[in-house]
């Protein structure tokens, strides 16, 4: 059977990880889209008592886990021909804070391998020499401590294989969460309209998509705003940026830039032709004269780029792009509000495309307001438009 993503998780306690044989993530396993296997440390110690934690040098209280069994693990685990550079996860309360936008990184593996210590912890040689023969990545939950490694596991696991394609039955089910543009979901409700002399908000029942997307970015400040003001109260990111009519003289880079946001495109629309990593250098200059275009530059490097051109009464906006180290962070959506807003007098409705598989690029074009139309002229694209709504 053909495997995507694969997960290892070496533990002391095997059965604590039994929850990934239901639902979803059982289902996903079984048609081969996950491959999860789970190991007993134990099986490393040779002692009689299959010792696997020892007294802290230095003194202290509490036992630190020993390095010849961790050893042996990961010599069995990460030593096979063929094997892709693993990514290998300590989960520690010390680590790197889970996010959404950890669990989107995770997801794009082909291999992880996840260590659940126990007790004060694994001896940090283990760490340092996996890291040389793996990418390890020190992860928390958040700031608590656990009794072991097994809970964090499960929960990074589970919030990795749900983005995984093909693991959520309906894609569009992983559209417009908590935390996937920095802010908290928004309310939801479901029938009957009126329950207990409470009513569901009438502009969920207008059928007005665009005052329906309206409203729900409304609720989700309010909502991040009264219970996660860390979330909204950050320095924004676009202090720092300039944002601008492009010039000739960005094209070089402009085109450079293009080229490296497109190639992820390729990989997640195998086999469709990606036309922007066929254009030339003087075909990016031809398109800062025939089409309005904004450029973003960071300490002086070009970062990002949208453009826009009218056809009849249609806003076309196209070649959406942020560098790939700043992904995530809500530079696209203000690219495309940017852009939205340049919309010329007689325009009625904003029209673009993306591959039918960007399934990142699917959820913040919905969460702007845009609805799917059907197929591109492109095969493997699909067509998004929203109605232009003024005053």
């Amino acid at each position: 059977m053909s495997t995507g993503l694969r997960i290892d998780v070496v533990t002391i306690f095997p059965d604590y990880l039994a929850p990934l044989e239901l639902s979803l993530a059982g289902k996903a396993r079984d048609k081969g889209l996950i491959d999860i296997r789970v190991h007993d440390l134990r099986q490393w110690a040779h002692d009689r008592h299959h010792t696997v934690d020892d007294t802290p040098y230095g003194g202290g209280a509490g036992m630190v886990m020993k390095p010849e069994p961790w050893g042996e693990a990961f010599d069995a685990l990460l030593d096979h021909e063929g094997d892709d550079r693993p990514t290998v996860v300590f989960t520690t309360p010390s680590g790197q804070p889970f996010t959404q936008a950890v669990a989107r990184e995770l997801a794009g593996k082909e291999r992880i391998v996840f260590a659940c210590g126990r007790y004060e912890g694994i001896d940090q040689r283990v760490i340092d020499e996996v890291a040389t023969r793996a990418e390890v990545r020190e992860i928390s939950l958040g700031d608590y401590v656990l009794n072991g490694g097994e809970v964090a596991a499960l929960a990074i696991t589970e919030a990795v294989v749900r983005l995984v394609p093909g693991f959520m039955g309906n894609a569009s089910s992983l559209v417009e969460e908590s935390h996937e543009d920095g802010l908290l979901e928004y309310p939801v409700f479901t029938k009957p309209s009126s329950w207990r002399g409470l009513e569901v908000p009438p502009v969920l029942l207008s059928g007005d998509h665009a005052a329906i997307a309206a409203w729900r970015r409304d609720q989700a400040v309010r909502r991040t705003a009264e219970r996660r003001p860390d979330l909204v109260s950050a320095p924004s990111l676009f202090d720092d940026l300039e944002i601008r009519p492009a010039l000739l003289a960005d094209a070089a880079e402009l085109h450079v830039l293009q080229l490296a946001c497109w190639v992820q495109v390729q990989h997640e629309n195998p086999g469709v032709h990606v036309a922007a990593l066929h254009e030339s250098l003087d075909d990016v200059r031809s398109w800062i004269g025939t089409h309005t275009v904004l450029v973003v530059r960071s300490a002086g490097r070009l970062v990002g780029a949208v453009r826009g051109i009218r056809h009849e009464d249609v806003w076309d906006i196209g070649r959406l792009m942020v560098a790939p180290d700043l992904e995530g962070r809500g530079l696209g959506r203000e690219l495309l509000g940017r852009m939205e807003a340049l919309a010329p007098a007689g325009a009625t409705s904003y029209w673009l495309f993306t591959g039918a598989r960007s399934e990142r690029n699917l959820r913040m074009y919905k969460k702007a307001g845009y609805r799917v139309m059907g197929a591109y002229d492109e095969p493997g694209a699909v067509v998004l438009q929203k109605p232009i709504r003024r005053g």
